[in-house]
């Protein structure tokens, strides 16, 4: 039986990154770490995989995680071709983004969201043997992608940007491993409670003594988005409530909720090409970040386009995980390995600004793939 609760999260979280890149809040980031939830609720999936299935569990995550992905790359690969993107062997990459597959000019913008899947490939593949090793000292393996963090940021140890992504990201993925196991359930409130208060101070103070170029946004701080992260990880997952019967009340809320967990993927990878589309719309109309409604009618838009392009290609998803296809999800029950989810948040890249676009700095191990429109 599915578990809503982490449906719900995961939901909320997709809609976290969409409106995150299309505001640049960076409060958002503070306020739901949306990636870092994301990687921790497929840890916990990847977890529950490896209980059924054993090593053959990374085979399933992998064929549901890249169909999605070869259609975007159907329709984008040979557009970037076709606009200066040089013909080589790394256009492979797209097939299987085992590093950052290239992308021309317009398309490191539009599609600088693929870092979060390419995360999750490394991750996917490492998790048989982590989690022969969480099963064994729990403890130690759950530090240690948090103790190598705190190595390279202060830089005792000097790694390369794919390691910072580990200590990042991974740490929240085995968080996920210790949710499946039940650890964190198991704490007691008087531990658990000061542990993630502990975390949360460590990392605010680092945030604001460390503020990256976009003030205290979380992707531009790895040690203090980490920790941060897993003070909220550990709260919602922590204390997280028997069931949400509420949600069940409202076909409405239930069937969105549906709809986003069974198309995940699919709005993480075709949004920020609206997002980017539409940043011309600055100057035609002047819709500045200081304008609620400009900023309300650019996310409705957003997710309307993207809501036909799930229309269009989001049965993928169906196939990966080999359900019956639908055009909209929420007829038949679901099974209870979800599919891979995305992310922002969805989570960059090396920005401009101006009445411009700000490419987060994922490619240099950023949280969010995060594009901001400014005006000024």
């Amino acid at each position: 039986m599915r578990n809503r609760y982490l449906d719900l999260l995961r939901s909320l979280a997709i809609v976290r990154v969409v409106v995150y890149h299309v505001t640049g809040w960076a409060t958002l980031t503070l306020v739901f770490p949306a990636m870092s939830v994301m990687f921790a609720l497929a840890g916990s999936l990847m977890a529950a995989s490896l209980t059924r299935s054993g090593p053959a569990a990374v085979g399933r995550r992998l064929r549901r995680l890249l169909p999605s992905l070869w259609v975007v790359a159907v329709v984008f690969v040979p557009a970037m071709l076709f606009t200066g993107l040089p013909v080589s062997p790394r256009v492979l990459l797209w097939l299987f983004p085992v590093a950052d597959p290239p992308a021309n000019h317009w398309g490191a913008l539009a599609l600088s969201v693929i870092w979060y899947l390419r995360d999750y490939l490394w991750f996917v593949f490492a998790s048989p043997v982590a989690f022969w090793l969480f099963r064994r000292a729990p403890l130690p393996t759950l530090l240690a992608p948090y103790l190598l963090l705190v190595m390279i940021e202060v830089g005792i140890y000097p790694a390369p940007p794919v390691l910072r992504e580990f200590g990042l990201y991974f740490g929240a993925w085995l968080l996920g491993f210790a949710h499946h196991a039940g650890m964190l359930r198991r704490l007691s409130g008087w531990l658990l409670y000061p542990l993630a208060l502990a975390l949360a101070v460590g990392g605010g103070a680092w945030i604001v003594g460390h503020p990256g170029p976009r003030g205290y946004d979380l992707n531009d701080n790895h040690l203090g988005n980490a920790l941060w992260s897993a003070a909220f990880i550990l709260i919602v997952l922590g204390r997280a409530p028997a069931g949400v019967s509420w949600l069940s009340r409202s076909r409405l809320a239930e069937r969105a909720v549906t709809v986003l967990n069974r198309r995940a993927l699919t709005v993480y990878l075709w949004h920020m090409p609206f997002v980017v589309a539409l940043t011309p719309l600055v100057d035609v109309v002047g819709w500045s970040h200081q304008d609620p409604v400009g900023l309300a009618i650019r996310v409705l838009l957003v997710f309307a386009l993207v809501g036909l392009v799930t229309l269009a290609v989001g049965w993928v998803e169906d196939v990966a995980a080999r359900r019956r296809p639908e055009l909209i999800p929420g007829g038949a029950a679901q099974p209870a390995d979800e599919a891979a989810q995305p992310g922002g948040d969805t989570s960059d890249g090396a920005g401009t600004t101006g009445g411009r676009v700000v490419v987060p700095a994922q490619r240099v191990a950023r949280e969010e793939a995060s594009v901001t429109l400014n005006a000024g």
